[in-house]
């Protein structure tokens, strides 16, 4: 069987898991669902914008987003989603200037 190399936070999930400190949920229909519904709303791509970026960063970007195998709107959404959210970690990378 292949192993799976698993990162600090997911360390610390399958220990807390281990060590019996989750329990199941008491509805699990019920939640499932809820949380389905959540995705959903989260995921749903309901508007279309146009927006005007110079051509070095799109090109970065379509670059960046091949590397990851994913298009490039995606990658665009994805790093609009993770700043509105508070999530977008500023990060240098090597060999960038500012």
């Amino acid at each position: 069987m292949k192993r799976v190399k698993l990162d600090k936070d997911e360390e610390d999930i399958l220990a807390s898991f281990e060590k019996g400190e989750w329990k199941p949920v008491k509805n699990m229909k019920r939640e499932t669902a809820r949380h389905r519904q959540y995705a959903r709303n989260t995921l749903r791509k309901d508007r279309r914008v146009n927006i005007r970026i110079p051509s070095k960063d799109l090109e970065l970007i379509q670059t960046l987003a091949a590397e990851d195998g994913i298009p490039y709107q995606t990658l665009m959404g994805s790093i609009l989603h993770r700043y509105v959210s508070g999530r977008l970690v500023e990060r240098r990378r090597q060999g960038q200037r500012v």
